[in-house]
């Protein structure tokens, strides 16, 4: 059957949201030329000065450029008022000036005026969509004076490690969890390479940028996601903003989930535009059958073509093995739903991913692979465990219990948004099948494994693109139907966009920065941990409430650690009993060993339920009254206890 041509990558400005392309004053002033005739033509008179210097204030134009102006003055004005150094019990939320707030109405004010030019001026969306993503993400990166992030400071361990030996060791066991590190390393290789090439200290100079850094290199992906199955442009930048403003899962920080992630979107993103089988588009070539918004599908490649495509993807493919456990189950699991359709049923690709996959963890991820596999047996079909947030207790606390209804706020909405395009708009749907699928595909997970209890994050995290797309579709209306139609689909997108966008952001903010209490810690509480490691000697034991502290992986393979409220909650309540007894009855026998507490730490076991308020500060006095710990360092930064071996008391002999 004779394929039709493609329709041209220009897309029609509806009378939804934008103004007809002819009612659109021109971006430049100029004297129209004079008609054709006989007579020579005569030379364009130039246009005055005065005209060149007022074009950026025709209203249009003005309405454009205006909030970006506005807001990144509120922004600057606010970003030194951030009270960062003193967080409360809801994080930023509380020291963020008014100003701050006001730019990111402006900012989401003026995104939705730009997409009345987004069919002629992509880049005034574009450049609104990267000035969000500095303003919501960008005040730690400036103003923070230590790493945000205590998983961060992690890596930013695991690295100066490498970069120390210059090898890996996958074999070695280390406390914690620590020779995972060791056995995918990609993305700690990848850094210290990095690092060496451009001469810079340490991983920590550009930690807190690594959001913003990722944010950037996936903005045009998810363009070329969404451009595969939409020309309307206004629906790809909503698209975009929406996913930005969903991603509050906080994956983006320097990990290498956030790497892996990036390419996996690359991946998916590739497959979706060149794997299209031969005669699997059928009626999506036929404008009368598709909806006012999709495009044609994309062209369809040979089977020599396809090679060469996952000969190339293949290298993008084996860094995500290298780098991630989870992330190459998702791509499998991803690639295996985009098989459900006859249009990408591409199960070459699907087999060369996964033997890539068993590749990696048969040989350099075995040891954890295996550990992984025994657990599956107590794991399996659990699924209201395995999607529980969390590992132990409720999050509680104001700020906790705020970022918890943020969270449900943000899965309703989006949810909500989703599903109402999918049921509306069934010819978008039925040609964005495949992104439908990818949304989806994660799910099953649930019935394997908690991961730690972030499998309901990463299930999230790795459908969003999809529910992202699907949401800004509910919200930007097509121009097809009556006049009538049309006239309501225009009233509602008016009221429906601004008012879903602004509860996005009210949802992301909490969501991001409502434990920031946990994610800050001052230079000085980073000093006193790393004083307190460096005066253990190697093979120590040292103990710790939880592992959400900067500098808790300080030197991680010359100590041993135990963080000792990570644990069922039953088993925290029998500790708060007799802290120092349960402790004392952990340490090892002749083997030196210290306690560590920060302000830190308490925010975290409180915010994140392992214990109860108030217990904190009552462990930590039990502990400098009893005769088995000394206090070594105390300050408001924290304490350090030494472990000392009291011996029994003689028993008296009775006759």
């Amino acid at each position: 059957m004779r394929e039709m041509p493609e329709a041209p990558d220009v897309h029609q400005a509806p009378d939804a949201l934008e103004a007809p392309e002819a009612s659109e004053a021109p971006d430049v002033l100029e004297v129209p030329e004079a008609p054709e005739s006989a007579d020579p033509p005569r030379r364009r008179r130039p246009v005055p000065a005065v005209a060149l210097a007022a074009a950026p204030f025709r209203p249009q134009l003005l309405l454009t450029w205006l909030p970006l102006a506005v807001a990144a003055a509120l922004w600057a004005w606010s970003l030194p008022r951030i009270g960062f150094r003193d967080i409360g019990d809801f994080g930023l939320l509380d020291r963020f000036p008014i100003a701050f707030y006001a730019s990111l109405a402006v900012l989401t004010a003026g995104f939705l005026i730009s997409l009345r030019r987004a069919g002629t001026a992509p880049w005034w969306p574009l450049t609104y969509c990267v000035t969000m993503l500095l303003a919501l993400k960008a005040p730690p990166a400036i103003l923070y004076d230590t790493v945000r992030y205590a998983w961060a400071s992690k890596h930013d361990a695991v690295i100066s490690r490498l970069l120390a030996e210059g090898t890996v060791h996958p074999h070695l066991e280390l406390s914690g969890g620590m020779s995972a590190y060791d056995q995918w390393p990609g993305f700690f290789s990848l850094n210290a390479a990095l690092i060496k090439a451009f001469g810079v200290t340490g991983a920590a100079v550009y930690t807190n940028w690594a959001p913003i850094a990722f944010g950037l290199l996936m903005m045009p992906v998810l363009v070329l996601i969404y451009r595969t199955f939409t020309d309307d442009w206004r629906l790809v930048w909503t698209a975009v903003w929406i996913f930005q403003l969903a991603n509050w899962v906080g994956q983006d920080y320097l990990s290498p989930q956030g790497f892996a992630y990036l390419l996996f979107l690359t991946v998916f993103a590739v497959v979706i535009r060149h794997f299209v089988r031969p005669g699997t588009a059928g009626p999506l070539r036929d404008r009368s059958r598709l909806d006012p918004s999709a495009t044609y599908v994309p062209p369809p490649t040979t089977r020599r073509q396809r090679a060469v495509c996952v000969a190339i993807l293949a290298p993008l493919i084996a860094a995500v093995n290298a780098s991630h456990q989870l992330t190459p189950v998702m791509l499998c699991m991803t690639l295996m739903a985009l098989c459900l359709t006859r249009r990408y049923r591409n199960i070459g690709l699907l087999v060369v991913t996964g033997v890539i996959m068993l590749i990696w963890d048969l040989t350099m991820g075995r040891v954890l692979f295996l550990d992984t596999l025994g657990t599956l047996r107590d794991s399996a079909g659990e699924l209201m465990r395995n999607s529980r947030p969390g590992f132990a207790g409720e999050p509680t606390g104001p700020g906790p219990e705020l970022v918890g209804d943020a969270n449900i706020l943000m899965v309703l909405v989006l949810g909500g948004l989703a599903a109402t395009a999918v049921l509306l708009r069934r010819r978008l749907t039925r040609s964005a099948l495949p992104l439908l699928l990818a949304a989806a595909a994660p799910v099953p997970l649930f019935a394997v494994n908690d991961y730690g209890g972030e499998m309901l994050f990463r299930v999230y995290l790795f459908g969003l693109p999809g529910t992202a797309f699907f949401a800004a579709a509910a919200l930007v209306p097509a121009a097809a139907g009556t006049r009538k139609a049309r006239r309501v689909a225009r009233r509602a997108a008016l009221v429906g966009l601004p008012l879903a966008l602004v509860a996005l952001l009210a949802g992301f903010l909490p969501s991001y920065y409502g434990k920031e209490g946990m994610q800050y810690a001052p230079p000085q509480e980073t000093a006193l941990v790393e004083r307190a490691y460096d005066q253990a000697p190697d093979g120590a034991l040292i103990m710790a409430t939880t592992g959400s502290f900067p500098g808790a992986y300080y030197r991680y393979d010359h100590y041993e650690r135990w963080f000792f409220t990570e644990q069922e909650v039953p088993e925290n309540l029998k500790m708060l009993k007799d802290p120092a007894g349960y402790l004392d009855a952990g340490v090892p026998d002749g083997r030196p060993a210290y306690v560590i507490l920060t302000p830190t730490q308490e925010k975290a076991t409180i915010g994140e339920g392992y214990l109860p308020a108030g217990s904190f500060t009552r462990m930590s006095e039990a502990l400098q009254r009893s005769p088995h710990f000394r206090v070594l360092e105390k300050s408001p930064y924290g304490l350090v206890l030494e472990h000392v071996e009291v011996s029994a008391p003689p028993t008296t002999a009775t006759r």
